[in-house]
């Protein structure tokens, strides 16, 4: 490029800077008496002047509002100019609302504050939301929008208007309709408006949707085909949303059944190999929770950058620690106890006491905090489901422990030798299997399954000593109702009861439904003793 080419750039670019200057100048001197006169009369006369501002659509007039909402807009009395003033020191320093240019500082005599009440402030945020309906980012214009939905104020109409003639984005295009229709719901409309607006709403179908149907059909005023038509489009919706709450009901099923699962799962391979009733099993889903603690506290002070993989590192350790404990448990207790399931219960309810006594005096009897990495927290919504993150990767990792336990019980020599003895322990041992080292390494592995349910349990529930005894019983019924033993049976048993408990807690309550689904197992297990799937040999011997 030559020397005069690249002059002539230059100057064209300097001349289209001062240009846009001149051009902002101009629209901050336009601005500049409608910015002014807030400061002028009562709270009416300033209502009145926030909606001028906003009918300008232009952004710069923002700032202002923004102050004017926090309590820093004042007027200057010399010269009746309105500023932005800030607290510094004994003065405020000043600012220009449209301009941001530094004017200095006053003392506090030498202005006068601008009121404002929790009326205006309402007034302000719809009259920001209409200005942020022509920001370049969609996502801006968005929350705009649903911000006009649900405050529905008149004012906005005609920003709305003018934003949807230029809307090019569909999805923003339809809640910026959305709006319009609850705005128009809301005011002086004609029917045929209304009647138009109703029909949109009706198609949102939502629980909002459904607030404005309903203010609409209640009010007196309303002419009598507006009326029937929001009563029929209510009567849509709430039939949809009937919908929507049986799923909500059944993920919410889903999120308890895969709880149960992993509470139960270990349990399940110890009661079917053994016949062991263990009452200590809950104090493993503990332990594991503690882990769990244990692990997030040392890289709280030690690594706070490896705090999303806490619980990468926090499952092999609760698996290894409770495992140990449970092969333990089994060499010195329950092996002396076979065949005796009375002593059995009571030796093992005995452990579990000291076992959270001894967690109580080493962690204290208060709950302890156990957080949650990033990529398990919040929540998105599914229509009108709502699915938190901690749930959906509990039912996710509930579904993989249950995989990569029947990966083992099938494809091992290990997972060979514990169906043998599960079948028939005496033809087993008559092999050659091992059966008491059997016994004690899959005693281990269900109290190492319950170390890593307790892993998962700690992201949705309080880590104490008493952990453990809020899933035993729970356990325990949906080992019986699935089957004795088998795997399946505990996945089907877990899922089905953590569903009807979830569609019975709305209509009995928490209590009273789990006590109706204690009443339906006793009732149930009066027909199949055996539960839903029962496993034959050894289990069909006991």
């Amino acid at each position: 490029m030559s020397l005069k080419n690249l002059m002539i750039c230059l100057l064209a670019l300097v001349l289209g800077g001062m240009v846009q200057t001149a051009g902002r100048a101009q629209d901050g001197e336009a601005l500049r008496p409608l910015v002014n006169a807030l400061a002028k009369g009562g709270f009416k006369e300033t209502e009145a002047q926030i909606g001028a501002l906003a009918a300008t659509g232009n952004p710069a007039v923002a700032p202002a509002l923004e102050a004017l909402a926090e309590g820093n807009l004042y007027e200057r009395k010399s010269d009746g100019l309105v500023v932005v003033g800030v607290r510094s020191g004994a003065d405020l320093a000043l600012t220009d609302p449209l301009t941001g240019a530094a004017l200095g500082t006053a003392p506090p005599a030498a202005l006068t504050k601008v009121k404002v009440n929790n009326s205006l402030r309402r007034v302000i945020r719809t009259a920001l939301g209409g200005l942020t309906l022509m920001a370049p980012d969609s996502s801006v214009r968005l929350s705009a929008a649903e911000a006009i939905f649900k405050s529905r104020d008149g004012d906005a109409l005609p920003l709305l208007d003018q934003a949807m003639t230029a809307e090019t984005d569909q999805r923003v295009r339809k809640a910026m309709d959305e709006a319009r229709a609850a705005v128009l719901l809301s005011g002086s409309a004609d029917d045929a408006l209304k009647l138009g607006s109703i029909r949109v709403l009706a198609e949102r179908g939502d629980r909002d949707a459904l607030s404005v149907l309903t203010a609409v059909a209640g009010d007196a005023s309303t002419s009598e085909p507006v009326r029937e038509a929001a009563t029929r489009a209510i009567s849509g919706i709430n039939q949809k949303l009937a919908l929507w709450d049986a799923g909500q009901n059944i993920w919410s099923g889903i999120s308890l059944g895969s709880v149960l699962l992993l509470a139960a799962i270990g349990l399940a391979i110890t009661f079917g190999v053994m016949g062991v009733i263990n009452m200590a099993h809950g104090e493993m889903v503990m332990i594991g929770a503690y882990v769990t603690f244990m692990v997030q506290e040392v890289i709280r002070s030690s690594a706070p950058g490896l705090f999303n993989g806490s619980l990468a590192i926090a499952l092999p350790l609760a698996f290894l620690v409770t495992a140990l404990i449970g092969i333990c448990i089994e060499r010195g207790i329950i092996r002396f106890l076979y065949g005796r399931p009375l002593e059995t219960l009571l030796a093992t309810w005995g452990l579990s006491l000291i076992l959270q006594q001894a967690v109580r005096s080493i962690f204290g009897p208060t709950n302890r905090e156990v957080g949650n990495p990033d990529w398990m927290s919040g929540a998105f919504q599914l229509g009108e489901l709502t699915i938190t993150y901690n749930r959906l990767w509990i039912v996710v990792f509930s579904l993989l422990v249950f995989a990569g336990l029947i990966l083992v019980l099938k494809k091992t020599p290990f997972g060979l030798y514990t169906r043998a003895v599960t079948q028939n322990r005496r033809m087993a041992a008559s092999m050659g299997i091992r059966t008491p080292w059997i016994d004690a390494l899959t005693f281990g592995l269900g109290s190492g399954i319950a170390g890593i349910a307790g892993v998962a349990l700690s992201q949705i529930d309080n880590v104490s000593p008493n952990l453990g005894q809020g899933y035993i019983i729970d356990s325990f019924m949906v080992v019986v109702f699935g089957g004795v033993g088998n795997l399946w049976g505990t996945l089907v048993g877990a899922l089905t009861l953590g569903v009807v408990n979830k569609f019975l807690e709305p209509y009995a309550g928490a209590v009273l439904a789990k006590i109706l689904m204690l009443v339906f197992i006793i009732l149930f297990i009066q027909k199949r003793p055996r539960g839903l799937f029962a496993l034959k040999g050894r289990a069909v011997e006991a």
